[in-house]
């Protein structure tokens, strides 16, 4: 059986994807807590990951820029 392939490796980059996380769910206005967030509603999850995506394409934007 294959390993998954969404584990982060480096200790470091799950603590730095757990700060994104945190700060775009501050950014939509989700009130996200360390650990479980079983009470968020499909919506709420979706804006957080959509602003995730948003801010890596505009990071990835400024860097083609460059």
């Amino acid at each position: 059986m294959s390993k998954s392939s969404n584990q982060i490796m480096n200790p470091n980059a799950r603590e730095a994807m757990d700060r994104f996380k945190m700060e775009a769910a501050s950014e939509v206005g989700v009130n996200l807590q360390n650990g479980y967030n079983g009470e968020l509603t499909s919506r709420q999850a979706g804006s957080i990951g959509g602003q995730m995506v948003k801010k890596m394409i505009e990071a990835y934007e400024n860097n083609l820029s460059k």
